[in-house]
Protein backbone atom coordinates (compact mmCIF):
# COMPACT_ATOMS: atom_id res chain seq x y z
CA UNK A 1 0.00 0.00 0.00
CA UNK A 2 1.50 3.31 -0.95
CA UNK A 3 1.02 6.34 1.73
CA UNK A 4 0.16 9.68 -0.23
CA UNK A 5 2.05 12.23 1.30
CA UNK A 6 -0.34 14.62 3.10
CA UNK A 7 -0.57 18.50 1.37
CA UNK A 8 1.05 20.68 2.35
CA UNK A 9 -0.77 23.71 4.32
CA UNK A 10 -1.89 27.14 2.71
CA UNK A 11 0.74 29.69 3.41
CA UNK A 12 -0.51 32.50 5.77
CA UNK A 13 -2.51 35.25 4.80
CA UNK A 14 -0.26 37.95 3.20
CA UNK A 15 -0.10 41.53 4.83
CA UNK A 16 -2.65 44.18 3.60
CA UNK A 17 -1.38 47.25 1.73
CA UNK A 18 -1.93 49.22 4.98
CA UNK A 19 0.17 47.22 7.44
CA UNK A 20 2.45 49.36 9.40
CA UNK A 21 0.92 52.95 8.79
CA UNK A 22 -0.33 54.27 11.96
CA UNK A 23 -3.80 54.14 13.53
CA UNK A 24 -6.32 56.88 12.15
CA UNK A 25 -3.90 57.88 9.41
CA UNK A 26 -4.37 61.48 10.44
CA UNK A 27 -4.66 62.99 6.33
CA UNK A 28 -7.74 64.34 4.65
CA UNK A 29 -10.64 62.55 4.47
CA UNK A 30 -11.18 61.31 0.85
CA UNK A 31 -14.46 62.60 -0.76
CA UNK A 32 -17.53 60.42 -1.08
CA UNK A 33 -17.30 58.21 -3.99
CA UNK A 34 -20.87 58.03 -3.82
CA UNK A 35 -22.31 62.21 -4.75
CA UNK A 36 -25.80 61.03 -3.51
CA UNK A 37 -24.66 59.46 -0.51
CA UNK A 38 -25.67 62.00 2.45
CA UNK A 39 -22.42 63.13 4.17
CA UNK A 40 -22.34 63.67 8.34
CA UNK A 41 -21.05 66.98 9.47
CA UNK A 42 -17.56 67.19 9.51
CA UNK A 43 -17.56 67.38 13.70
CA UNK A 44 -19.48 64.09 13.84
CA UNK A 45 -16.90 62.13 11.85
CA UNK A 46 -13.75 63.43 13.48
CA UNK A 47 -15.55 62.82 16.97
CA UNK A 48 -16.49 59.18 15.94
CA UNK A 49 -13.01 58.92 14.49
CA UNK A 50 -11.61 60.05 17.86
CA UNK A 51 -14.12 57.61 19.59
CA UNK A 52 -12.76 54.88 17.44
CA UNK A 53 -8.77 55.37 17.83
CA UNK A 54 -9.28 56.11 21.72
CA UNK A 55 -11.39 52.65 21.67
CA UNK A 56 -8.37 51.13 19.68
CA UNK A 57 -5.77 52.74 21.71
CA UNK A 58 -7.33 50.88 25.62
CA UNK A 59 -7.76 48.06 23.60
CA UNK A 60 -4.08 47.90 22.09
CA UNK A 61 -2.92 49.06 25.95
CA UNK A 62 -4.95 46.32 27.37
CA UNK A 63 -3.66 43.95 25.39
CA UNK A 64 0.16 45.02 26.08
CA UNK A 65 -0.70 45.03 29.69
CA UNK A 66 -1.90 41.48 29.59
CA UNK A 67 1.44 40.24 27.92
CA UNK A 68 3.50 42.71 30.37
CA UNK A 69 1.90 41.49 33.21
CA UNK A 70 1.63 37.93 32.38
CA UNK A 71 5.49 38.29 31.48
CA UNK A 72 6.28 40.00 35.15
CA UNK A 73 4.17 37.71 37.41
CA UNK A 74 5.82 34.56 38.69
CA UNK A 75 4.05 31.58 37.02
CA UNK A 76 1.58 29.57 39.16
CA UNK A 77 2.96 26.39 40.48
CA UNK A 78 1.04 24.55 38.34
CA UNK A 79 3.14 26.19 35.12
CA UNK A 80 6.36 25.41 36.61
CA UNK A 81 8.79 23.00 34.43
CA UNK A 82 9.06 20.05 35.91
CA UNK A 83 12.42 17.74 35.66
CA UNK A 84 11.53 14.77 33.89
CA UNK A 85 11.78 12.08 35.82
CA UNK A 86 12.34 7.91 34.97
CA UNK A 87 10.17 5.13 36.48
CA UNK A 88 11.59 1.52 36.67
CA UNK A 89 9.67 -0.83 34.14
CA UNK A 90 9.00 -4.48 36.36
CA UNK A 91 11.45 -7.30 35.31
CA UNK A 92 9.54 -9.05 33.10
CA UNK A 93 9.50 -13.04 32.63
CA UNK A 94 12.60 -14.15 29.96
CA UNK A 95 11.05 -16.66 27.24
CA UNK A 96 12.79 -18.15 24.58
CA UNK A 97 10.21 -19.81 21.97
CA UNK A 98 11.57 -23.41 20.41
CA UNK A 99 10.24 -24.72 17.28
CA UNK A 100 9.09 -28.08 16.83
CA UNK A 101 10.78 -30.82 14.89
CA UNK A 102 10.94 -30.39 11.31
CA UNK A 103 8.57 -32.24 9.53
CA UNK A 104 8.29 -32.57 5.37
CA UNK A 105 6.01 -30.85 3.65
CA UNK A 106 3.05 -33.81 2.02
CA UNK A 107 1.14 -31.05 0.31
CA UNK A 108 -1.77 -28.69 0.91
CA UNK A 109 -5.14 -27.94 -0.47
CA UNK A 110 -6.25 -24.43 -1.15
CA UNK A 111 -7.54 -22.78 1.86
CA UNK A 112 -6.51 -25.14 4.26
CA UNK A 113 -3.40 -25.47 6.92
CA UNK A 114 0.01 -27.56 5.52
CA UNK A 115 -0.02 -31.12 5.79
CA UNK A 116 3.67 -32.66 7.01
CA UNK A 117 4.10 -36.28 6.94
CA UNK A 118 5.66 -38.31 9.55
CA UNK A 119 8.88 -37.90 10.40
CA UNK A 120 10.98 -40.64 9.54
CA UNK A 121 12.45 -43.74 11.92
CA UNK A 122 15.82 -41.99 12.81
CA UNK A 123 14.94 -38.08 13.12
CA UNK A 124 15.41 -36.92 16.51
CA UNK A 125 14.27 -33.66 18.47
CA UNK A 126 15.96 -31.98 21.61
CA UNK A 127 15.99 -29.01 23.62
CA UNK A 128 19.17 -27.80 25.58
CA UNK A 129 19.38 -25.01 27.75
CA UNK A 130 20.26 -22.76 30.94
CA UNK A 131 19.27 -20.76 33.36
CA UNK A 132 21.45 -18.58 35.15
CA UNK A 133 21.84 -18.10 39.43
CA UNK A 134 24.32 -16.64 41.43
CA UNK A 135 24.98 -16.76 45.90
CA UNK A 136 23.04 -20.14 45.83
CA UNK A 137 19.73 -19.23 44.40
CA UNK A 138 18.40 -20.07 41.08
CA UNK A 139 15.19 -17.82 39.21
CA UNK A 140 11.97 -20.28 39.19
CA UNK A 141 12.25 -21.65 35.65
CA UNK A 142 10.80 -24.54 33.47
CA UNK A 143 10.57 -26.19 30.01
CA UNK A 144 6.59 -26.23 29.13
CA UNK A 145 4.76 -27.28 26.39
CA UNK A 146 3.17 -24.32 24.17
CA UNK A 147 -0.59 -24.91 25.77
CA UNK A 148 1.31 -24.33 29.59
CA UNK A 149 1.88 -28.10 30.67
CA UNK A 150 5.30 -28.15 32.26
CA UNK A 151 7.73 -30.71 30.85
CA UNK A 152 10.48 -30.32 33.25
CA UNK A 153 11.34 -28.21 36.30
CA UNK A 154 14.57 -26.10 35.93
CA UNK A 155 14.41 -24.75 39.20
CA UNK A 156 11.55 -24.44 42.03
CA UNK A 157 10.38 -20.91 43.68
CA UNK A 158 13.96 -19.51 44.55
CA UNK A 159 12.74 -17.88 48.02
CA UNK A 160 15.11 -15.25 49.20
CA UNK A 161 16.82 -13.11 46.78
CA UNK A 162 20.55 -13.00 47.41
CA UNK A 163 21.53 -10.07 49.40
CA UNK A 164 23.67 -7.40 48.26
CA UNK A 165 27.03 -8.45 49.55
CA UNK A 166 26.56 -12.34 49.31
CA UNK A 167 29.12 -13.98 46.97
CA UNK A 168 28.10 -13.51 43.40
CA UNK A 169 29.34 -17.19 42.60
CA UNK A 170 27.41 -18.76 38.98
CA UNK A 171 25.27 -21.43 39.41
CA UNK A 172 22.97 -22.73 36.36
CA UNK A 173 19.51 -24.63 36.26
CA UNK A 174 19.99 -27.34 33.29
CA UNK A 175 17.78 -28.98 30.62
CA UNK A 176 20.23 -31.29 28.71
CA UNK A 177 18.87 -33.14 25.64
CA UNK A 178 15.28 -33.17 26.55
CA UNK A 179 13.45 -34.79 23.63
CA UNK A 180 10.36 -32.89 22.20
CA UNK A 181 7.89 -33.39 20.04
CA UNK A 182 6.54 -30.08 19.35
CA UNK A 183 7.11 -26.42 19.84
CA UNK A 184 8.31 -25.90 23.71
CA UNK A 185 8.73 -22.75 25.62
CA UNK A 186 11.78 -22.25 28.47
CA UNK A 187 10.49 -19.65 30.32
CA UNK A 188 12.59 -17.93 33.55
CA UNK A 189 11.01 -16.11 36.25
CA UNK A 190 12.61 -12.64 37.39
CA UNK A 191 14.61 -12.32 40.68
CA UNK A 192 15.08 -9.30 42.12
CA UNK A 193 13.68 -7.09 39.51
CA UNK A 194 16.16 -8.19 37.33
CA UNK A 195 15.45 -10.36 34.26
CA UNK A 196 17.01 -13.78 33.83
CA UNK A 197 19.81 -14.89 32.02
CA UNK A 198 18.48 -17.82 30.23
CA UNK A 199 18.85 -19.20 26.99
CA UNK A 200 17.91 -22.37 24.68
CA UNK A 201 18.45 -24.11 21.62
CA UNK A 202 16.74 -27.12 19.69
CA UNK A 203 18.42 -29.86 17.55
CA UNK A 204 16.69 -31.78 15.32
CA UNK A 205 18.75 -34.55 13.33
CA UNK A 206 17.94 -37.19 10.60
CA UNK A 207 20.09 -39.82 8.90
CA UNK A 208 17.47 -41.27 6.89
CA UNK A 209 14.83 -39.50 4.44
CA UNK A 210 14.43 -36.45 2.64
CA UNK A 211 14.89 -34.42 5.47
CA UNK A 212 18.62 -35.83 6.45
CA UNK A 213 20.75 -33.43 7.63
CA UNK A 214 21.41 -31.16 10.88
CA UNK A 215 19.17 -28.01 11.71
CA UNK A 216 19.34 -25.69 15.06
CA UNK A 217 17.68 -23.21 16.71
CA UNK A 218 17.61 -20.67 19.21
CA UNK A 219 15.10 -20.44 21.48
CA UNK A 220 13.58 -17.31 20.39
CA UNK A 221 11.78 -13.99 22.37
CA UNK A 222 8.77 -13.29 20.89
CA UNK A 223 8.61 -10.18 18.83
CA UNK A 224 6.01 -7.65 17.00
CA UNK A 225 8.75 -7.04 14.30
CA UNK A 226 11.50 -9.06 12.99
CA UNK A 227 13.33 -10.28 9.53
CA UNK A 228 13.81 -13.78 7.70
CA UNK A 229 16.55 -14.02 5.18
CA UNK A 230 17.45 -16.51 2.96
CA UNK A 231 14.06 -18.36 2.34
CA UNK A 232 14.01 -19.90 -1.38
CA UNK A 233 10.47 -21.58 -3.10
CA UNK A 234 11.69 -22.67 -6.10
CA UNK A 235 11.54 -26.74 -7.50
CA UNK A 236 12.73 -29.21 -4.70
CA UNK A 237 12.94 -26.33 -1.87
CA UNK A 238 9.96 -26.26 0.64
CA UNK A 239 9.81 -23.26 3.50
CA UNK A 240 7.38 -23.05 5.88
CA UNK A 241 7.11 -19.98 8.11
CA UNK A 242 5.70 -21.34 11.53
CA UNK A 243 4.43 -18.58 13.56
CA UNK A 244 3.61 -19.57 17.22
CA UNK A 245 1.67 -16.69 20.04
CA UNK A 246 3.05 -17.83 23.15
CA UNK A 247 1.13 -14.70 24.88
CA UNK A 248 -2.22 -14.81 26.23
CA UNK A 249 -3.49 -12.30 23.25
CA UNK A 250 -4.45 -12.83 19.91
CA UNK A 251 -1.78 -11.60 17.73
CA UNK A 252 -2.41 -10.18 13.95
CA UNK A 253 0.86 -11.12 12.28
CA UNK A 254 1.26 -9.06 8.26
CA UNK A 255 4.18 -10.05 6.59
CA UNK A 256 6.46 -7.90 3.68
CA UNK A 257 7.74 -10.14 0.99
CA UNK A 258 11.16 -9.23 -0.63
CA UNK A 259 12.42 -10.64 -3.27
CA UNK A 260 15.21 -10.71 -6.03
CA UNK A 261 13.20 -8.25 -8.50
CA UNK A 262 11.83 -6.02 -5.49
CA UNK A 263 9.10 -6.47 -2.94
CA UNK A 264 6.11 -8.75 -3.61
CA UNK A 265 2.54 -7.91 -3.19
CA UNK A 266 0.94 -11.61 -2.13
CA UNK A 267 -2.72 -11.80 -1.28
CA UNK A 268 -3.10 -13.32 1.62
CA UNK A 269 -0.16 -11.94 3.10
CA UNK A 270 -1.75 -9.56 5.85
CA UNK A 271 -4.05 -10.25 8.62
CA UNK A 272 -2.98 -13.64 9.65
CA UNK A 273 -4.91 -14.37 13.12
CA UNK A 274 -2.55 -16.22 15.57
CA UNK A 275 -4.25 -17.91 18.62
CA UNK A 276 -3.14 -17.29 22.14
CA UNK A 277 -1.25 -20.79 23.00
CA UNK A 278 -1.05 -22.02 19.50
CA UNK A 279 0.66 -22.06 16.07
CA UNK A 280 0.16 -20.98 12.21
CA UNK A 281 2.03 -22.65 9.32
CA UNK A 282 2.50 -20.84 6.20
CA UNK A 283 3.72 -22.17 3.15
CA UNK A 284 5.81 -19.29 1.37
CA UNK A 285 5.55 -20.96 -2.35
CA UNK A 286 1.59 -20.23 -2.09
CA UNK A 287 2.73 -16.30 -1.48
CA UNK A 288 5.41 -16.01 -3.68
CA UNK A 289 6.30 -18.89 -5.95
CA UNK A 290 9.58 -19.64 -7.73
CA UNK A 291 11.56 -17.08 -5.82
CA UNK A 292 15.43 -18.10 -5.18
CA UNK A 293 16.06 -15.49 -3.43
CA UNK A 294 12.89 -14.55 -0.55
CA UNK A 295 13.30 -12.39 2.61
CA UNK A 296 10.35 -12.02 4.89
CA UNK A 297 9.67 -8.64 7.23
CA UNK A 298 6.95 -10.43 9.85
CA UNK A 299 5.08 -7.35 11.98
CA UNK A 300 2.22 -8.41 14.41
CA UNK A 301 -0.35 -6.42 16.08
CA UNK A 302 -1.74 -7.19 19.90
CA UNK A 303 0.68 -10.35 20.97
CA UNK A 304 4.50 -11.06 20.06
CA UNK A 305 4.93 -14.37 18.15
CA UNK A 306 8.18 -16.11 17.53
CA UNK A 307 9.04 -16.98 14.01
CA UNK A 308 10.94 -19.51 12.23
CA UNK A 309 11.19 -20.83 8.61
CA UNK A 310 11.46 -24.50 8.18
CA UNK A 311 13.52 -25.06 4.67
CA UNK A 312 14.26 -28.21 3.30
CA UNK A 313 16.28 -28.59 0.04
CA UNK A 314 16.08 -31.83 -2.61
CA UNK A 315 17.83 -31.99 -5.74
CA UNK A 316 15.75 -34.62 -7.57
CA UNK A 317 15.85 -37.71 -5.42
CA UNK A 318 18.84 -36.37 -3.53
CA UNK A 319 18.41 -34.71 -0.12
CA UNK A 320 20.33 -31.31 0.08
CA UNK A 321 19.82 -30.34 3.44
CA UNK A 322 17.31 -28.99 6.20
CA UNK A 323 17.17 -25.80 8.21
CA UNK A 324 15.34 -23.18 10.56
CA UNK A 325 16.18 -19.93 9.22
CA UNK A 326 15.83 -18.06 12.64
CA UNK A 327 15.40 -14.04 12.85
CA UNK A 328 18.65 -12.14 12.65
CA UNK A 329 19.37 -8.03 13.32
CA UNK A 330 16.89 -5.56 12.55
CA UNK A 331 17.97 -3.41 9.58
CA UNK A 332 21.30 -1.35 10.10
CA UNK A 333 24.05 0.11 8.48
CA UNK A 334 26.24 -3.10 9.60
CA UNK A 335 25.91 -6.68 9.73
CA UNK A 336 28.26 -9.44 11.26
CA UNK A 337 27.85 -13.00 10.84
CA UNK A 338 29.82 -15.58 12.69
CA UNK A 339 30.57 -19.30 11.83
CA UNK A 340 30.67 -19.04 8.23
CA UNK A 341 32.53 -22.05 7.23
CA UNK A 342 33.66 -22.07 3.52
CA UNK A 343 34.48 -25.52 1.59
CA UNK A 344 37.01 -25.86 -0.71
CA UNK A 345 36.63 -23.32 -3.54
CA UNK A 346 37.48 -26.41 -6.15
CA UNK A 347 35.28 -28.70 -5.28
CA UNK A 348 32.45 -25.82 -4.91
CA UNK A 349 33.02 -24.64 -8.47
CA UNK A 350 32.43 -28.56 -9.76
CA UNK A 351 29.35 -28.94 -8.10
CA UNK A 352 27.94 -25.90 -8.46
CA UNK A 353 27.99 -26.05 -12.48
CA UNK A 354 25.59 -29.07 -12.60
CA UNK A 355 21.79 -28.40 -13.03
CA UNK A 356 19.72 -27.87 -9.97
CA UNK A 357 23.18 -26.97 -7.56
CA UNK A 358 23.32 -23.51 -8.18
CA UNK A 359 22.72 -22.44 -4.39
CA UNK A 360 25.03 -25.49 -2.91
CA UNK A 361 27.41 -22.63 -2.40
CA UNK A 362 28.08 -20.40 -0.05
CA UNK A 363 26.77 -16.82 -0.53
CA UNK A 364 25.89 -13.45 0.96
CA UNK A 365 22.08 -12.05 0.93
CA UNK A 366 21.40 -8.35 1.36
CA UNK A 367 18.05 -6.97 1.28
CA UNK A 368 17.81 -2.91 1.72
CA UNK A 369 14.11 -2.44 2.75
CA UNK A 370 14.44 1.31 1.75
CA UNK A 371 14.01 3.34 -1.04
CA UNK A 372 17.76 3.93 -2.13
CA UNK A 373 20.13 0.98 -3.26
CA UNK A 374 22.78 0.61 -0.71
CA UNK A 375 26.73 0.30 -1.97
CA UNK A 376 27.84 -1.87 0.54
CA UNK A 377 31.81 -2.99 1.51
CA UNK A 378 31.88 -6.63 2.41
CA UNK A 379 34.69 -8.18 4.19
CA UNK A 380 35.58 -11.64 5.48
CA UNK A 381 38.12 -12.20 8.37
CA UNK A 382 39.09 -15.24 8.77
CA UNK A 383 42.34 -17.34 11.00
CA UNK A 384 44.96 -15.63 9.37
CA UNK A 385 43.79 -12.41 8.49
CA UNK A 386 40.83 -10.70 5.92
CA UNK A 387 40.74 -12.43 3.13
CA UNK A 388 40.29 -11.34 -1.04
CA UNK A 389 36.41 -11.36 -1.86
CA UNK A 390 36.81 -12.30 -5.43
CA UNK A 391 34.11 -9.86 -6.68
CA UNK A 392 35.98 -7.54 -5.19
CA UNK A 393 34.01 -6.61 -1.66
CA UNK A 394 31.78 -3.77 -3.23
CA UNK A 395 28.24 -4.55 -4.09
CA UNK A 396 25.09 -1.80 -5.02
CA UNK A 397 22.30 -3.62 -3.54
CA UNK A 398 19.24 -2.53 -4.98
CA UNK A 399 16.11 -0.64 -2.72
CA UNK A 400 13.27 -2.88 -2.33
CA UNK A 401 15.08 -6.23 -2.75
CA UNK A 402 17.42 -8.50 -2.21
CA UNK A 403 20.78 -9.38 -3.64
CA UNK A 404 22.73 -12.44 -3.71
CA UNK A 405 26.72 -11.80 -3.63
CA UNK A 406 28.37 -15.47 -4.41
CA UNK A 407 31.61 -16.49 -1.89
CA UNK A 408 32.98 -18.55 -4.80
CA UNK A 409 36.86 -18.30 -4.65
CA UNK A 410 37.15 -17.71 -1.25
CA UNK A 411 39.72 -20.31 0.44
CA UNK A 412 38.30 -23.15 2.77
CA UNK A 413 38.20 -21.85 6.48
CA UNK A 414 36.11 -20.82 8.95
CA UNK A 415 35.26 -16.73 8.20
CA UNK A 416 33.22 -13.92 9.65
CA UNK A 417 31.63 -11.61 7.28
CA UNK A 418 30.91 -8.10 8.14
CA UNK A 419 28.66 -6.06 4.96
CA UNK A 420 28.74 -2.11 6.30
CA UNK A 421 26.83 0.55 3.66
CA UNK A 422 25.57 4.34 4.77
CA UNK A 423 21.97 2.73 4.26
CA UNK A 424 20.25 0.22 6.51
CA UNK A 425 19.81 -3.57 5.27
CA UNK A 426 19.07 -7.46 6.18
CA UNK A 427 21.55 -9.98 5.85
CA UNK A 428 22.24 -13.18 6.24
CA UNK A 429 24.91 -15.80 5.27
CA UNK A 430 24.92 -19.39 3.72
CA UNK A 431 27.07 -22.09 5.09
CA UNK A 432 26.60 -25.88 2.58
CA UNK A 433 28.39 -29.11 3.35
CA UNK A 434 28.65 -31.61 0.70
CA UNK A 435 30.46 -31.89 -2.37
CA UNK A 436 29.16 -34.90 -4.21
CA UNK A 437 26.47 -34.72 -6.99
CA UNK A 438 24.88 -38.49 -5.65
CA UNK A 439 25.47 -37.68 -2.09
CA UNK A 440 22.99 -36.13 0.51
CA UNK A 441 24.48 -32.56 1.29
CA UNK A 442 23.81 -30.08 4.24
CA UNK A 443 22.91 -26.37 4.16
CA UNK A 444 22.70 -23.64 7.18
CA UNK A 445 22.31 -19.88 7.13
CA UNK A 446 24.15 -17.88 9.62
CA UNK A 447 21.85 -15.11 10.79
CA UNK A 448 23.57 -11.78 11.27
CA UNK A 449 24.10 -11.34 15.16
CA UNK A 450 24.58 -9.31 18.09
CA UNK A 451 27.67 -7.55 19.20
CA UNK A 452 29.50 -9.36 22.51
CA UNK A 453 28.76 -7.47 25.74
CA UNK A 454 28.56 -9.21 29.04
CA UNK A 455 27.43 -12.76 30.19
CA UNK A 456 26.11 -14.25 27.31
CA UNK A 457 24.09 -17.54 28.08
CA UNK A 458 25.23 -19.43 24.96
CA UNK A 459 23.33 -23.18 24.68
CA UNK A 460 25.46 -25.76 22.95
CA UNK A 461 23.74 -28.68 21.52
CA UNK A 462 24.56 -31.81 22.63
CA UNK A 463 25.78 -34.38 20.19
CA UNK A 464 28.45 -34.22 16.79
CA UNK A 465 31.53 -31.32 16.36
CA UNK A 466 30.71 -28.17 18.19
CA UNK A 467 32.94 -25.41 17.83
CA UNK A 468 32.94 -21.49 19.28
CA UNK A 469 33.67 -19.10 16.37
CA UNK A 470 34.47 -16.09 17.28
CA UNK A 471 35.13 -12.88 15.25
CA UNK A 472 37.01 -9.29 15.72
CA UNK A 473 36.79 -6.45 13.71
CA UNK A 474 38.87 -3.54 13.64
CA UNK A 475 41.07 -4.36 17.06
CA UNK A 476 41.83 -7.01 19.50
CA UNK A 477 39.31 -8.26 21.77
CA UNK A 478 39.27 -10.66 24.69
CA UNK A 479 36.51 -13.58 25.08
CA UNK A 480 36.23 -14.87 28.24
CA UNK A 481 33.59 -17.71 28.50
CA UNK A 482 33.14 -20.28 30.98
CA UNK A 483 31.58 -23.94 30.56
CA UNK A 484 28.01 -24.88 32.00
CA UNK A 485 28.00 -28.33 32.34
CA UNK A 486 24.61 -30.49 33.45
CA UNK A 487 25.08 -30.73 36.88
CA UNK A 488 24.59 -27.18 37.44
CA UNK A 489 27.70 -25.92 37.81
CA UNK A 490 29.43 -22.86 36.12
CA UNK A 491 33.34 -23.72 35.88
CA UNK A 492 36.17 -21.38 35.67
CA UNK A 493 36.58 -19.35 33.26
CA UNK A 494 38.86 -19.13 30.39
CA UNK A 495 40.13 -15.87 28.02
CA UNK A 496 41.09 -16.11 24.39
CA UNK A 497 43.00 -12.98 22.73
CA UNK A 498 41.68 -12.58 19.07
CA UNK A 499 43.65 -10.22 16.83
CA UNK A 500 41.60 -7.53 15.01
CA UNK A 501 40.70 -8.59 11.84
CA UNK A 502 40.63 -12.49 12.49
CA UNK A 503 38.52 -15.29 13.22
CA UNK A 504 39.56 -17.84 16.02
CA UNK A 505 37.36 -21.27 16.60
CA UNK A 506 37.11 -22.85 20.04
CA UNK A 507 35.99 -26.78 20.42
CA UNK A 508 33.47 -27.70 22.59
CA UNK A 509 34.50 -30.64 24.47
CA UNK A 510 32.11 -33.49 25.18
CA UNK A 511 32.16 -33.21 29.04
CA UNK A 512 34.26 -31.65 32.13
CA UNK A 513 34.90 -33.32 34.80
CA UNK A 514 32.77 -36.34 33.64
CA UNK A 515 29.60 -33.61 33.32
CA UNK A 516 28.25 -32.94 30.14
CA UNK A 517 28.90 -29.76 28.42
CA UNK A 518 25.28 -28.17 27.55
CA UNK A 519 26.71 -24.70 27.33
CA UNK A 520 28.68 -21.18 28.24
CA UNK A 521 28.58 -18.28 30.01
CA UNK A 522 30.91 -15.68 27.34
CA UNK A 523 31.97 -12.14 27.72
CA UNK A 524 34.12 -10.10 25.57
CA UNK A 525 36.01 -6.89 26.31
CA UNK A 526 37.81 -4.60 23.61
CA UNK A 527 36.72 -3.94 20.20
CA UNK A 528 33.60 -5.52 18.75
CA UNK A 529 33.20 -8.65 18.59
CA UNK A 530 30.72 -11.39 17.30
CA UNK A 531 30.39 -14.61 17.95
CA UNK A 532 28.18 -18.02 16.71
CA UNK A 533 28.13 -21.81 17.59
CA UNK A 534 28.77 -23.76 14.44
CA UNK A 535 27.64 -27.78 14.40
CA UNK A 536 28.87 -30.81 12.39
CA UNK A 537 28.70 -34.13 12.29
CA UNK A 538 32.19 -36.76 11.67
CA UNK A 539 31.27 -38.44 8.72
CA UNK A 540 28.84 -36.38 7.76
CA UNK A 541 28.28 -33.45 5.07
CA UNK A 542 25.83 -32.28 8.36
CA UNK A 543 25.64 -28.48 9.40
CA UNK A 544 24.15 -26.03 11.48
CA UNK A 545 25.34 -22.73 12.84
CA UNK A 546 23.61 -20.21 16.11
CA UNK A 547 24.22 -16.90 16.59
CA UNK A 548 24.66 -16.00 19.83
CA UNK A 549 21.99 -13.97 21.18
CA UNK A 550 21.98 -11.11 23.05
CA UNK A 551 22.33 -10.67 26.69
CA UNK A 552 20.02 -10.07 29.48
CA UNK A 553 19.25 -6.70 30.17
CA UNK A 554 19.59 -5.25 33.66
CA UNK A 555 16.59 -2.86 35.02
CA UNK A 556 15.15 -0.68 33.24
CA UNK A 557 14.02 2.84 32.96
CA UNK A 558 11.58 4.81 30.77
CA UNK A 559 11.15 8.91 31.22
CA UNK A 560 7.70 9.76 32.23
CA UNK A 561 6.58 13.24 31.70
CA UNK A 562 3.93 14.88 34.04
CA UNK A 563 1.25 17.41 32.44
CA UNK A 564 -2.29 17.71 31.98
Amino acid sequence: MHEHPTPAEAPDDQPSADAGKPLGGGGTPEPDAKADVPRRPASQGRKAALVGMASAALILAGAGAVVVGGSLAPPPDSSRALAVAAAAVPAGTSLGVCPGPARLLEGTEAGTDPQFSPKSATAASAVTGAVLGAAGVLPASRLSALDGTTVVDTAKEPGQAPSAGAPQELLAGVVAARPVDQVSVLSADALANQKASAAAVMKFTATDGDLQGTATSNCHQPSNDQWLAGASTTVGRASVLVLTNASTTPATVSLELFGAQGQIQAPGSRGLLVAPGTSRSVVLAGLAPGESQLSVHIRSAGGPVAAVIQQSVLRGLTPGGVDFIAPGAAPAARQVMAGVDIQDPGGVAQLTGKAGYEDAGAALQLTVPGPSDAVVEVKLYGRDGQATLPSGGVITARAGAVTEVSLAGVPAGQYTVAASSDVSFVAATRVTRGLQEDQPSDVAWAAAGVRLGSQHVVPVPQGGVRSLVFGALDTRATISYAAITADGKVRAPATADIAGGTTSSISVPDKVEDSDVVGYVVSASGDAAYGSVLVQQDGRSDVSTLAFLAAAAGQETVPVTLSY
